[in-house]
């Protein structure tokens, strides 16, 4: 059985973040959506979007480098989300998001340990 990217919890998690962004976003007036939607739509996008290209890759290390990609994103989704929140564009109550953005990296870096494990179980 060949495991898909659709498989994996993390990235399930991240898809959901991602339309949970579109789905505030597309409701702003055009210049927040123009300058802060933009971006905060475009690193939530990014964020599966990497896990996906990483787990399309051949080698271990490569698989791990697309994890850090999707991590460096999350962080950023992170900055926009607060920068959002402060300038009332989301709610501070949005359950659903915060869950989502406190549990992502826990999966994250579990995942790219699982990855460093059976790569290091593959080499001897």
């Amino acid at each position: 059985m060949v495991l898909r990217v659709e498989d994996l919890e993390i990235y399930r998690m991240a898809e959901e973040l991602s339309d949970i962004v579109w789905d505030i976003c597309i409701k702003w007036d055009y210049f927040p959506k123009s300058t802060t939607g933009k971006q905060l739509v475009r690193s939530a996008d990014s964020i599966s979007a990497n896990l996906s290209e990483g787990h399309g890759r051949f080698h271990f290390k490569e698989r791990i480098n697309f994890c850090y990609f999707a991590r460096g994103s999350l962080e950023e989704t992170k900055v926009w989300v607060a920068k959002a929140k402060r300038r009332n564009l989301i709610p501070e109550d949005h359950t659903r998001l915060t869950q989502l953005l406190d549990e992502l990296p826990i999966k994250l870096n579990a995942y790219i340990k699982s990855i460093r494990n059976a790569y290091d179980k593959n080499r001897y």
